[in-house]
């Protein structure tokens, strides 16, 4: 017998600190369904305009990052691993050949 199942979970948190009347702020709420998970932050230095940044973790894994609006595929920090070892070798390569 196959059951189905269906969940929401939503939390909050936030955070201000003062010093010498500058008031910095973060605030950042989560939000779980089967479809995934959204997390949005916002956060404001003193002086400075709020930064909001949305990021969306489905479950089909293709996680994305929504910052002012521009979504942007999150790369695998295996390849960025990957691209700094050639390039690290390259760099070795032309040290050694040029001795």
């Amino acid at each position: 017998m196959s059951s189905q199942y269906s969940f929401q979970s939503t939390s909050y948190k936030s955070s201000f600190s003062s010093v010498d009347g500058r008031t910095t702020s973060y605030t950042e709420s989560t939000h779980s369904n089967p479809s995934g998970t959204t997390i949005h932050r916002t956060s404001q230095q003193p002086g400075q305009a709020p930064t909001n940044e949305t990021v969306h973790l489905p479950t089909s894994g293709n996680a994305g990052i929504e910052d002012g609006g521009a979504r942007e595929r999150i790369k695998d920090v295996t390849d960025n691993d990957q691209e700094h070892e050639g390039n690290m070798e390259n760099e070795y390569a032309k040290r050694e050949g040029g001795a």
